[in-house]
C-alpha cells in the first residue's frame, strides 16, 4: 500500500497536536494549518521576507505553513511562526520582530486570535 501523509515524525506530531487543539479551543485556524501542512512538500506555501513586509501591518502576528525565505526586506515589527525559516530570513525578521515555531505560536496564543495565514 502507498504510504500518503509526511513521513517526518516530528510534523506528524505536530499536524496531530494542532488538530487535538482545534477541536478543544474550537479554533479553527490549527486545523486549517494542519491541513496545509499535510501536503506534499512540493506543494507547501513559500513565504519570501519582502512578501511578509507587503501584507502586514506593525506588530501583526502572521503564520506561513511552510518556509520562509530571505529575499526581501522588512520595514516594520512583526511575529512570523512558520515550519522553517531561511537562515537570511530568521535574520532579518529578528532585527524588527519575532521568529516563532508553529508549537510556540500555539503554545503564545491557543484560541489563535489576530493570526492570518500568508502564503
Amino acid at each position: 500500500m502507498k504510504r500518503t501523509g509526511p513521513t517526518n515524525e516530528h510534523l506528524q506530531e505536530l499536524i496531530s497536536l494542532l488538530k487535538k487543539e482545534s477541536a478543544l479551543q474550537k479554533a479553527d485556524l490549527w486545523n486549517r494549518i494542519a491541513l496545509d501542512l499535510e501536503l506534499p512538500t512540493r506543494k507547501r506555501r513559500v513565504v519570501n521576507v519582502s512578501r511578509i513586509n507587503r501584507f502586514t501591518k506593525d506588530n501583526e502576528t502572521v503564520i506561513v505553513p511552510g518556509k520562509v525565505l530571505g529575499s526581501g526586506n522588512l520595514d516594520h515589527k512583526v511575529n512570523v511562526a512558520a515550519l522553517s525559516f531561511s537562515s537570511d530570513a530568521k535574520n532579518q525578521i529578528e532585527q524588527k520582530g519575532k521568529c516563532l515555531t508553529i508549537q510556540e505560536l500555539l503554545k503564545n496564543n491557543p484560541k489563535g486570535k489576530d493570526v492570518r495565514i500568508l502564503g
